[in-house]
């Protein structure tokens, strides 16, 4: 099940009811990438009303016509949902996409060790980003436990990839201090630093020991990043000046204009290639064309989520695990970074065609189910070959009367 409220839908906002392409194009990618079976897929949409008054008053909405439910109301209709489908369907995996800030890390922190659950726009947002930095690093030549990132956006997607960052540092052996020391936000209202006394909670741990900074240019300066990562939703904030302050301080500095869809990424591709002077190593979240500079052509990475939750979710369904884990999507990120080639990273990109999809998409599912056999999550019994229990399972819209 893919369930939104229609709150936060990327780069819309409140859609209310008229969210509901959402989970059904999130499942449409399940089966497409992943050949999760789509007689196995449900889409949900909770209305709950809208806060989008234009919607409330056109003649051709069909939600409810009213300002959102918020508060102990809200709160008490999704644990009573949760329950209802946890009842319903036991071995259900419920996928959370799309919730305003609050909501999503309220739901995701309640309900995430207690059923089959995680938030696509926190971990699977996470899990992509960390795989181009692993990927990244392969170019650079700076590992990942070495890198300061500097993030334009603290919401659901920015703090989500901050903590599986962290976590993949403690892994190459940094302490939890020493990893959080090396993520800086930057907000709305300026970098996210101790004297602040306006942080939500979910930023107060990377709030750093650190003089105010207005501007990202000037947080660019001061903390010299090797990596910045968009996820505001701002297009054009990476400026000219602030990719060449990047190219500055980084011989191949690491430019993620994440944010979807393409008119609100942080800087075009062509943008970063030309004020690097062609050294910039370059994704986003929308795809790009190929740029060519100074007779290089140079090939954008898309960081995109359908890189990583169809294979979770069907790396999931195989082993029947009663839990997706942050270590899931760890695994999920080294996996999908595996799969990028020297022909991939000799034309810039750091993540692989999407044509290969779903080797991509099986070589996770292989990944999770394993981690999920190896914790004690699954509830499935352990095939004796993994990979082709994974293959088995993947759907295929071949009609046999056609084949």
């Amino acid at each position: 099940i893919v369930v939104t409220d229609g709150e936060r839908i990327l780069g819309l906002g409140d859609l209310g009811a008229n969210g509901m392409g959402i989970p059904i194009g999130k499942l449409t990618l399940y089966t497409a990438c992943a050949g999760i079976p789509p007689m196995q897929c449900l889409p949900i949409t909770i209305d709950v009303g809208t806060d989008n008054t234009h919607l409330r008053e056109s003649a051709s909405y069909m939600g409810l016509r009213q300002p959102r439910l918020r508060g102990a109301a809200y709160d008490a209709l999704m644990d009573e949902f949760i329950e209802a489908v946890q009842e319903r369907f036991p071995q259900v995996c419920l996928q959370f996409e799309d919730f305003g800030n609050h909501n999503a890390f309220t739901l995701l922190d309640k309900w995430r060790d207690r059923v089959c659950t995680f938030n696509d726009d926190i971990q699977g947002t996470a899990s992509v980003t960390l795989a181009g930095l692993y990927s990244a690093s392969r170019i650079t030549g700076t590992p990942l436990k070495d890198m300061r990132l500097l993030f334009l956006g603290a919401g659901e997607a920015g703090i989500g990839i901050g903590d599986l960052v962290v976590e993949a540092m403690t892994e190459e052996g940094l302490s939890q201090a020493e990893a959080r020391s090396r993520c800086w936000f930057m907000d709305s209202k300026g970098l996210v630093v101790k004297s602040r006394t306006d942080l939500a909670s979910h930023k107060q741990p990377y709030a750093h020991d650190h003089d105010p900074v207005p501007t990202f240019l000037d947080a660019v300066e001061s903390v010299k990043p090797h990596a910045i990562i968009g996820v505001s939703g701002m297009p054009g904030t990476f400026t000219a000046p602030v990719l060449a302050a990047m190219a500055r301080h980084n011989e191949r500095p690491i430019v993620m204009a994440l944010s979807n869809p393409t008119s609100k990424a942080e800087c075009t591709a062509r943008e970063a290639y030309a004020s690097t002077d062609g050294r910039a190593v370059f994704a986003s979240g929308s795809p790009f064309a190929p740029v060519t500079h100074k007779g290089k052509t140079h090939v954008p990475g898309q960081g995109n989520n359908a890189y990583i939750f169809p294979g979770v979710g069907l790396g999931v369904m195989v082993a029947d695990s009663s839990r997706v884990t942050d270590e899931m999507f760890a695994a999920a990120a080294r996996t999908l970074a595996g799969t990028v080639n020297e022909d991939d990273l000799a034309m810039g990109r750091i993540y692989p065609s999407l044509s290969r999809i779903r080797e991509v998409s099986k070589a996770i599912a292989v990944e999770v189910a394993r981690l999920a056999y190896e914790r004690g999550l699954a509830r499935a019994p352990r095939p004796d070959d993994l990979e082709a229990a994974v293959a088995a399972a993947m759907y295929e819209p071949v009609y046999p009367q056609y084949a």
